[in-house]
C-alpha cells in the first residue's frame, strides 16, 4: 500500500470511529484545501454520502469566490450545510475591517464565538475539524480526539494519551470533542492527495496573471497572497518541495502577538 493510501485509511478509520461514538456530530468546513480534503474523505467513508451536517462559520469577510465555490459543492454533492454568523457583533460593527477591533479580537468574536453559537444551538457533541500538526506549533499539541469543556476551552496540558490507534472517546457530560482526522498529514500530502484524487479546489490557490496565489485562505482583510508561478496542482507540489516559507506566512492575525494564536485556540478557536 502506498503512503497516501495509508494516510487515507487512517483518516477514514477516525471519521468512522467518531460517527460510531458520537450521536450528534458535525464537520467544520472552512472551504479551504484541508477541510475540502476532509470532506472528500468523509464522502469516501460513507460511500458518497455525508451523514452529518457541515458547519461553515461565515464572518462575511471571506473572498467572494470562496462562497461561490462552497455553494456549488453543496449543490453538486448534495450536502447539508449550516451557516453560522455572529449577527450581534456584525450588527455592532466591532470588527477589524471597521477599525474597531484587532485582528485577533475579530477572529475571537466572529469565528470562535460564532462557532460556539452554532454548537449551542444544535447541541453538537462531536465536531470534525481539518487541522494538521505541521501547519502551526499549537496544533502539534492536539490529539485525534481532543476534549473541550462546555465553554469550548482547551486544556492543552491535560490531553488523553493515544497509543496504537486506541482513542479515548468516553468523556464527562458537557464535554465537547474535536476530532482531527488529518492530524498526521502534511501540506505536501494534502496537495499530493488532491492531485491523485482530482479533488476540485478554489482557483485562488493557483497563480494569477500578477504571479500571486493564496497558500492559506481566510478572511480577505487578513489573508494575503504569496509570489508564485504555480498554475496547477503539480506546480504547487513542486513548489512546496523547494520552499522554506511557512504555510501561514500570509495570515496577518498570527503576527499580532507572539502567543496570539495559542490564546485563541485555548479559548476554542479552530
Amino acid at each position: 500500500m502506498d503512503y497516501l493510501s495509508k494516510l487515507e485509511n487512517q483518516s477514514i478509520y477516525i471519521i468512522r470511529e467518531a460517527f460510531n461514538k458520537f450521536e450528534n456530530m458535525a464537520m467544520l468546513w472552512s472551504i479551504g484545501k484541508d477541510s475540502t480534503v476532509l470532506l472528500w474523505l468523509a464522502r469516501k467513508a460513507f460511500l458518497g454520502h455525508v451523514p452529518f451536517p457541515l458547519v461553515h462559520v461565515d464572518t462575511t469577510y471571506k473572498i467572494g469566490s470562496m462562497i461561490e465555490y462552497r455553494d456549488k459543492l453543496v449543490k453538486d454533492w448534495n450536502l447539508q450545510l449550516i451557516v453560522g454568523k455572529n449577527e450581534e457583533v456584525l450588527k455592532s460593527g466591532v470588527t477589524f475591517p471597521n477599525g474597531k477591533a484587532t485582528r485577533v479580537e475579530c477572529c475571537g468574536t466572529l469565528k470562535k464565538d460564532g462557532l460556539k453559537q452554532v454548537l449551542d444551538k444544535h447541541h453538537f457533541t462531536g465536531v470534525i475539524v481539518g487541522v494538521r500538526r505541521d501547519e502551526e506549533p499549537t496544533r502539534a499539541k492536539e490529539r485525534y480526539f481532543s476534549p473541550r469543556d462546555k465553554n469550548m476551552e482547551w486544556n492543552v496540558e491535560d490531553q488523553p494519551p493515544e497509543l496504537w490507534d486506541q482513542f479515548k472517546t468516553d468523556f464527562e457530560k458537557g464535554t465537547h470533542i474535536r476530532i482531527h482526522p488529518l492530524l498526521h498529514w502534511t501540506e505536501l500530502n494534502i496537495w499530493e492527495y488532491i492531485e491523485r484524487e482530482n479533488i476540485p479546489v478554489i482557483p485562488l490557490y493557483f497563480a494569477n496573471e500578477r504571479g500571486e496565489r493564496y497558500r492559506s485562505l481566510g478572511c480577505a482583510p487578513c489573508t494575503f497572497p504569496i509570489k508564485s508561478s504555480a498554475k496547477s496542482v503539480h506546480d504547487i507540489i513542486e513548489e512546496l518541495r523547494r520552499t522554506k516559507t511557512s504555510e501561514r506566512s500570509g495570515r496577518a492575525q498570527d503576527k499580532e502577538s507572539e502567543d496570539a494564536f495559542e490564546k485563541l485556540r485555548r479559548d476554542g478557536y479552530m
